[in-house]
């Protein structure tokens, strides 16, 4: 992923540096096993763990070189460590398939990257909880297809939005869980050369768990997994992220995105203030969709094994950790640093004359014993009034003799309180929060 859309804690996961640090580690926690069933010398394991080192970017260009010749990336590793270590390096590998380091290595990679995952879901979610509380009781214009329907509070939009994180950091927490698996188990998963023993002993000393059963590889229905959870991670993001470019429209303008000091807007329109974050959070959720389907038609291999899902893997892997990461802090920090305009809130809630009342006015009259069907005519035909003549809805309403005959005008006035729509607020933060303040 280019650095524009990347975070250097994640970055560093990737990095080839890192990527050998861990071949490094998968190595001789599989030589540590070997020693422990008895096929490895103790004294073998000692050197290899004294020489083994650590990598510089000169060691990698070193091994790169190696590759050239090799035509295959592991064993130009284990020819430079062979160099390196000297003839107790033997030992390294024995029994082994490169697969059993590749497929290991990426599930320490991805374990480590979902536990940074996580914690930038708990960063989002502690901004959208803030700023729920902040405003429980901001009266805001409910909408759907876009249009006015009843009032709702912009703290009570923002709890359905925790709701909806949570059950992302449920599914990050499973697909870490999914992930964290690796192999040692050799070139078609018997264990011909070595005993389960010496996969037990290293995934133990990894932090990772022997897959049950494998071919050549770890079976890629968990990577799809992984990467399914962040292409949902990424749609809520969008969700959340077209909402706010919604509110901020100009005709709206119930939130905005904070505009620093010296920020521009446009190249030909001095006056423009844009929803630029939203925007690049929509844009970069389809990146997280794509990378879902590529490690859906990775789980589909030839017998055993072939290897198109490993050009794929060494793309989708860094690049859809790295985006989903970005995401996560850019909209937590766009969540923290959001402007919201109660007052403009409260215009658009007067902006179509109460209809938005409509169906309070509805259950009332059914409430009180007319037809559903007749209570309906009555109220939408003051409704149509105000928008194909401008007449203000109650006064439609008051003038209306049918209704007026089963409501007095008192009780068509008490109709209009923006409080009876938010009255259960308290109980549904409790079901989202635990707590309602």
């Amino acid at each position: 992923m280019i650095p524009r859309y990347s975070r250097p804690e994640m970055t560093a996961l990737w990095s080839n540096e890192a990527r050998l640090r861990r071949w490094r580690d998968v190595e001789l926690a599989a030589l540590e096993g070997m020693v422990a069933a008895g096929i490895a010398p103790k004294e073998a394991l000692a050197v290899c763990v004294a020489r083994a080192g650590d990598f510089t970017a000169e060691d990698v260009a070193k091994i790169d070189e190696i590759e050239k010749t090799t035509k295959h990336d592991v064993i130009a590793f284990l020819t430079f460590m062979e160099e390196r270590i000297g003839p107790e390096a033997r030992w390294l590998h024995w029994g082994m398939t490169s697969s059993d380091v590749l497929d290991t290595s990426l599930g320490l990679i991805l374990r480590d990257a979902a536990t940074l995952l996580i914690s930038g879901v708990d960063r989002v979610m502690k901004a959208v909880e803030a700023r729920a509380f902040e405003h429980k009781n901001t009266a805001m214009m409910g909408r759907s297809h876009g249009i006015h329907a009843e009032p709702i509070s912009f703290g009570h939009k923002l709890a359905i939005w925790f709701d909806e994180l949570r059950r992302a950091r449920v599914r990050l927490e499973q697909a870490r869980a999914v992930i964290s698996f690796g192999k040692v188990s050799g070139a078609v998963g018997t264990f011909a050369h070595l005993p389960p023993s010496v996969e037990t002993h290293a995934m133990a000393r990894l932090g990772l768990t022997g897959a049950p059963a494998s071919s050549q590889i770890i079976q890629r229905d968990r990577h799809a997994e992984f990467f399914t959870s962040l292409a949902l991670l990424g749609s809520s993001i969008e969700k959340f992220a077209v909402e706010v470019r919604h509110l901020q429209r100009t005709e709206v303008r119930e939130v905005e995105e904070a505009f620093s000091a010296g920020q521009k807007g446009s190249s030909a329109m001095p006056h423009k203030r844009n929803p630029i974050l939203a925007e690049n959070l929509t844009g970069l959720s389809r990146l997280l969709r794509g990378y879902c389907l590529s490690a859906m038609e990775n789980v589909p291999l030839w017998h055993e094994r072939d290897i198109s899902h490993s050009s794929v893997e060494r793309m989708i892997g860094p690049d859809a950790t790295v985006v989903a990461d970005f995401m996560l802090h850019r909209f937590a920090g766009l969540m923290e640093n959001l402007k919201v305009y109660p007052q403009n809130m409260q215009k658009n809630l007067d902006l179509l004359g109460g209809v938005v009342n409509s169906q309070r006015l509805l259950l009332e009259l059914a409430r009180r014993g007319m037809d559903r069907q007749a209570a309906y005519v009555i109220v939408q035909r003051s409704a149509m009034r105000f928008y194909e003549q401008g007449t203000d809805f109650k006064t439609a309403l008051l003038a209306d003799p049918d209704l007026v005959k089963v409501m007095p005008p008192s009780d068509i006035e008490a109709c209009f309180t923006t409080g009876y729509h938010l009255r259960h607020v308290d109980q549904i933060f409790e079901r989202v929060f635990g707590r309602a303040g």
